[in-house]
């Protein structure tokens, strides 16, 4: 069995963090869990074990470069983590890696069975959220996903999360440098940090963001709202493979090694296999 790591920063987001600590640590155990916190005014969850935690001083930047900086920081992290580990999972602290449960197996069995010909892997990107007609606000003590049950198939989050050696990853963690990246046939990325009206609110009214030029991208995003609330959703497992296929081969001449956007911002039905896989 391959030795995994899982690596995130975060700052001001507990209910996200908790999840994350949660999925990860079940996946890979604690004691492989790299938390950087951007700042000495953060605070750890309650009972959150062996993690490993590295604390930073918070330096606001505006947002492009603060997503640069970040990614250039967690590339030299994971570089390190090489020295002890075989593969290092790199994820924004909102998103969650899940294997298809077709597999039959969990996320740590399955990794390790992955070829190391690929410097990066990713999942397909699912952007999760709340159907407003349909779907009440979150219960943190539930599952995420028997609570919602659309997803915006997204390139955006097809991200290159799993990597095999050291690579260095671009603003956002969305391309690595100099590199492809495969998206695996049975791997899933769940964004969820709009995954509720009502607390994404909360994210857009954040001082730190705010002042930091997150404002327009937070208003951006809870557009997504509307896409799922007005969509008519498509069949998951019609739909997946078509959009795998879509966004491993279609790509825009400027940037070949990020998958192209999906026409017509297509929605899905979460395949109810998913149901307790977050």
């Amino acid at each position: 069995m391959a030795d995994i790591c899982a690596l995130t920063t975060v700052r001001n987001d507990p209910l996200f963090l908790e999840k994350w600590i949660a999925h990860y640590g079940a996946a890979l155990g604690r004691k492989h869990l790299f938390v950087v916190l951007d700042g000495h005014d953060q605070e750890l969850p309650d009972g959150v074990g062996d993690i490993n935690v590295l604390r930073l001083p918070f330096k606001p930047l505006a947002r492009v470069p603060a997503m640069r900086r970040r990614a250039r920081v967690m590339s030299n992290i994971a570089a390190g983590l090489y020295h002890y580990f075989d593969i290092c999972i790199a994820t924004d602290v909102d998103e969650y890696l899940v294997v298809d449960p077709r597999t039959g197996l969990n996320l740590q069995q399955y990794l390790s069975r992955l070829s190391r010909r690929w410097p990066a892997v990713s999942g397909l990107g699912l952007d999760v959220g709340q159907h407003l007609e349909q779907e009440g606000p979150l219960d943190p003590a539930r599952p995420f996903l028997q609570q919602r049950s659309y997803a915006h198939v997204s390139s955006r989050y097809t991200k290159p999360v799993v990597t095999t050696r050291p690579v260095t990853w671009g603003s956002g963690m969305h391309r690595v440098k100099r590199h492809n990246y495969r998206i695996d046939p049975n791997l899933y990325l769940f964004h969820c940090g709009m995954i509720d009206r009502g607390r994404s609110a909360e994210k857009t009214g954040d001082r730190d963001r705010l002042r930091t030029g997150w404002g327009g991208h937070l208003d951006k995003r809870a557009r997504l709202f509307d896409i799922i609330t007005h969509s008519a959703p498509l069949d998951g497992d019609a739909y997946l493979p078509k959009a795998r296929f879509r966004q491993s081969w279609v790509r825009k001449l400027y940037a070949l090694n990020k998958p192209a956007m999906l026409p017509g911002d297509p929605v899905i039905r979460i395949p109810e296999r998913f149901r307790h896989s977050l």
